[in-house]
């Protein structure tokens, strides 16, 4: 069936998509007339760019619901939010990133077109009214990621992880688009809500159930959820830290996005079916990330391990299947986006010309060298361990309760165990500060002084948010109202 022309109507949900499609067009060409000591301008177009997408979609934030094209595209507040945070982050990591790209000669204005493409597919996951609109965000967003990771072209772990991670993602891609046929096959349609009237009325719901399974893996090695995060570490490890830095933050808000419009959207009549599948994935991917983090010594695979813990306590919330967990599972991400941007931050900020800090070991006799940074340090692994009262003891406790509510006593027993074993691996990184002989001459800051500033700021907000944490929750609850 031919679609109608599009109105203004259909046009007026997607402001803030077609201004950021548009300006990373426009961005791509101005890049092309700059030179290299003139890139500086492309940085602050992108990052003004974010802001004024920002402003876009807070006009419309706690507004009712829209849809565009023919029920394509939906505007709500949970899309909002997420897309708010979305450039939050991107727009902290575009920052994060400048200094560390100008240090090893990467600091080219393809990194800043492919961070906004790789933020109009987040858009596109979290807003998607139709499975076909998902997967065109999904893909946009994973073949720009694959770019990202191969900007060292010179570098063979960069080339390598690029390589791991855009065949396993074409794999996942591939089983995810089974499970969507499927679907479509036992429902005659893509539309996330025809779909869900489907599956409350049909009889039969073998096909719907297999292809809620593959969908399911699709969405896991989105996530990086064990037994799907096989390419996570290696992809993590490889690519440059300022690119680990942005796939590991921001894309996890959109891979809420995508299993909540899937899950919730789509195939919620079948949630006692897919719970108990998400529930199982959540525990698995808590025991391996926390246990294989516990062995590592270089501190980007170790962050990618508890990358796969911090999925299981994420899923916990989604297994609940109700407002309450869902609200849990959002202010986990959040929470987490901040979190791990900041963690690699770190790694960026002890980083410069011609020395990675990835290491562990790199981080020795920082209090004695630097006692305020290494407080900040200390902030991140403590929020990350979930140590009262910071943002991430908040985040872990909400996911808990939602876990509890939905009658999951024993995965919140393993989430408790499982964080209390992963609290130890946070307390290498501290015991490396606070009480180790540093190597050599010690660690050295990154002369930068923006950098310095936002990691600042980052740290603190994860105490301050902690304190505070109402902020966050009176967000999510605009997008979740219990």
């Amino acid at each position: 069936m031919a679609l109608p022309m599009p109105t203004l109507a259909d046009l007026q949900p997607l402001g803030p998509e077609i201004f950021v499609c548009g300006a990373a067009f426009a961005l791509l060409m101005i890049d092309l007339f700059l030179s290299d000591a003139r890139r500086g301008l492309t940085h602050f177009l992108a990052l003004f760019i974010l802001a004024a997408a920002a402003v876009l979609t807070a006009r419309e934030l706690g507004a009712e619901t829209t849809w565009g094209f023919a029920n394509l595209f939906v505007r709500d507040t949970i899309g909002d939010v997420l897309k708010i945070t979305i450039y939050l982050v991107a727009a902290a990591s575009f920052i994060y990133a400048k200094p560390y790209l100008q240090d090893r000669g990467l600091f080219k204005g393809e990194f800043y077109v492919l961070g906004l493409f790789s933020v109009l597919g987040m858009m596109l996951m979290v807003s998607a009214g139709s499975m076909l609109v998902l997967y065109l965000g999904l893909e946009l967003l994973a073949l720009s990621s694959y770019g990202l990771v191969a900007m060292d072209r010179d570098n063979p772990r960069c080339s390598e992880a690029a390589m791991k991670y855009f065949v396993l993602g074409s794999l996942a891609s591939g089983l995810l688009l089974y499970g969507m046929s499927m679907i479509y096959g036992a429902t005659g349609s893509l539309q996330l809500g025809e779909i869900h009237a489907a599956a409350a009325s049909t009889g039969d719901r073998t096909l719907l159930l297999f292809g809620v399974v593959f969908m399911l893996v699709g969405i896991a090695f989105k996530f990086g959820a064990a037994p799907f995060h096989m390419w996570l570490p290696d992809t993590y490890h490889g690519a440059p830290t300022a690119i680990t830095l942005f796939i590991g933050s921001a894309p996890k808000l959109a891979a809420f996005g995508m299993a909540y419009r899937l899950l919730e959207d789509g195939v919620g009549p079948l949630d006692a079916q897919w719970q108990d599948m998400v529930a199982w994935l959540a525990a698995l991917s808590l025991v391996v990330g926390n246990l294989v983090a516990l062995v590592q010594t270089n501190l980007k695979r170790m962050l990618a391990y508890s990358t796969i813990s911090h999925v299981g306590f994420l899923f916990m919330g989604l297994a609940h299947g109700g407002p309450l967990g869902h609200g849990a599972a959002m202010f986990y991400a959040i929470a987490y986006a901040l979190m791990s941007a900041a963690a690699f931050g770190a790694i960026i900020l002890l980083s410069r010309k011609g020395h990675e800090a990835e290491e562990i070991s790199d981080f020795r006799g920082l209090w004695a060298r630097n006692p305020f940074q290494a407080l900040l340090v200390m902030f991140v692994m403590a929020s990350l361990a979930g140590v009262p009262p910071f943002l991430g003891f908040w985040a872990k406790l909400e996911v808990l309760l939602a876990a509890l509510d939905a009658g999951l006593l024993w995965l919140a027993v393993v989430g408790v165990v499982c964080a209390v074993i992963g609290a130890f691996y946070y307390l290498r990184v501290m015991k490396a500060m606070f009480f180790d002989e540093p190597e050599g001459e010690g660690p050295k800051l990154h002369p930068d002084s923006h950098l310095r500033v936002l990691f600042a700021v980052n740290a603190v907000a994860l105490l301050a948010l902690g304190l505070f944490a109402d902020t966050i929750l009176h967000w999510v609850g605009l997008a979740f109202p219990v």
